[in-house]
């Protein structure tokens, strides 16, 4: 791309908020920054944001603090200083990662600076709908907003081939293009005097096989069948030890449950990691990444464990066992504890077996971002030519029509809120 042109990247989460797609919106605006463009990221207020460490700008608009109720600050998608901000840039093309909130902000900005809407699709919604909203009326009429905001744009990227069947699912009758996200984490391993650094303190015994888990703790990730495995091997008399690093709404149920198994004490709960190096140490202290879950559409964790030379044990067919070939690279079971428990048990004792896994897997899966986002860059200009060749359909929408969609979007979080609300005080002692 130019270097006088921009790329607007649109995200509803950003840091200080952790999660996978503000980890790959920081990436890409990093690596765009890196190859000489120009990369502006637009997202909600945080009352903690330190925005000025980064080397590109940061523009926020007005938010609502829901963070007690679904774990996010929701952005309220109008801002006249967003508008008059990008005005002044050279916008050639606006990339939003999330379908609701910021596509919405992005089909605002298209109509601002006549540059083309990218959306990538990186999460299975229709989960996170359900985990929310737990009324089927409810669900339907989310699903049937979000596939319209997914249609407004001019492009759609999926992170996967399983995302792009989920999206499919959901409703969206378009094309997409597979575009994967890469790793931050350097090929190789690191020294073992970090990983002693990183790792001081927990009971980690010399020669016990370690088994990690990274990831958000939310039952929905496979947790439990990682805990009725492990309870089983436990039985047998094997020792092990097995570290989950991350937090979320079910962590300290999650916690309670390994106590229940009778795995408690073999169980290290990290909590959240933001330090890199840090992370980077846990997977090099661990002999096999367990992810039993099919929520994700990419699994950026499998891709950081292969960057460290560790194999990882998946669940057939889930998009996060993509690349994987079984006893290769990797290792695929059944969505049940009976099949992982059976896959452990096969390999234990077999660390040779599983450290060659996690070398092939290096060199089979692993993906920077340095080359997932040159790939996107490549395909911006793409996109670019497509917009001004007049080969997309006409998107124009009135800015009084937008407007009333932010307000139909208010107006459902508000009802949001007010059921929330409305639970807490008929169930809650």
């Amino acid at each position: 791309m130019k270097t006088n042109q921009a790329v607007c990247l649109l995200n509803d989460s950003f840091p200080p908020l952790i999660d996978g797609v503000a980890n790959a919106v920081v990436n890409y605006a990093e690596q765009i920054t890196k190859a000489g463009a120009q990369a502006v990221v637009v997202t909600p207020n945080h009352p903690d944001a330190e925005d000025s460490r980064f080397p590109y700008p940061i523009v926020r608009y007005p938010s609502i603090d829901i963070r007690r109720k679904v774990g996010y600050l929701a952005g309220v998608p109008f801002s006249p200083e967003v508008a008059s901000y990008v005005t002044q840039e050279k916008i050639a093309i606006l990339h939003s990662h999330c379908p609701i909130v910021s596509t919405l902000m992005a089909r605002q900005l298209r109509q601002i600076t006549d540059a083309p809407l990218v959306m990538t699709y990186h999460t299975k919604f229709d989960i996170e709908i359900s985990n929310i909203l737990h009324n089927k009326l409810l669900q339907s009429g989310s699903r049937k907003a979000l596939v319209k905001n997914i249609n407004a744009c001019d492009e759609i990227w999926v992170v996967s081939k399983g995302a792009g069947e989920n999206l499919s699912e959901l409703g969206y009758e378009g094309d997409f293009v597979v575009m994967p996200n890469g790793v931050d984490f350097p090929h190789g391993r690191v020294s073992k005097e970090a990983v002693s650094q990183a790792t001081e303190g927990y009971d980690l015994p010399d020669g016990v096989t370690v088994f990690l888990f990274v990831g958000r703790m939310r039952w929905y990730k496979g947790q439990r069948i990682i805990l009725d495995a492990l309870s089983k091997i436990a039985t047998e008399g094997h020792d092990f030890r097995m570290v989950f690093v991350g937090s979320g709404s079910d962590e300290e149920e999650i916690k309670a449950y390994a106590q229940e198994c009778g795995v408690g004490k073999k169980c290290i709960f990290t909590g959240a990691i933001a330090q890199r190096e840090t992370l980077r140490a846990w997977y090099c202290r661990s002999d096999l990444f367990l992810f039993p879950s099919t929520f994700d559409t990419n699994g950026l964790v499998v891709r950081e464990a292969a960057a460290c030379s560790v194999a990882s044990v998946l669940i057939r067919g889930s998009c996060a066992a993509e690349g994987i070939t079984d006893g290769r690279n990797g290792y695929l079971i059944e969505e049940n504890a009976e099949s992982l428990t059976e896959c452990l048990l096969a390999l234990w004792n077999k660390r040779d077996l599983m450290h060659r896994a996690g070398e092939l897997a290096n060199q089979e899966i692993y993906i920077s971002w340095e080359t997932a986002v040159h790939a996107a860059m490549e395909r911006y200009e793409i996109v670019i030519d497509r917009y001004k060749s007049g080969l997309y359909p006409s998107r124009w929408e009135p800015m009084d029509v937008l407007l009333k969609a932010n307000g139909e979007l208010m107006e459902d979080l508000g009802h949001l809120m007010a059921l929330r609300r409305e639970m807490r005080h008929h169930f809650e002692p």
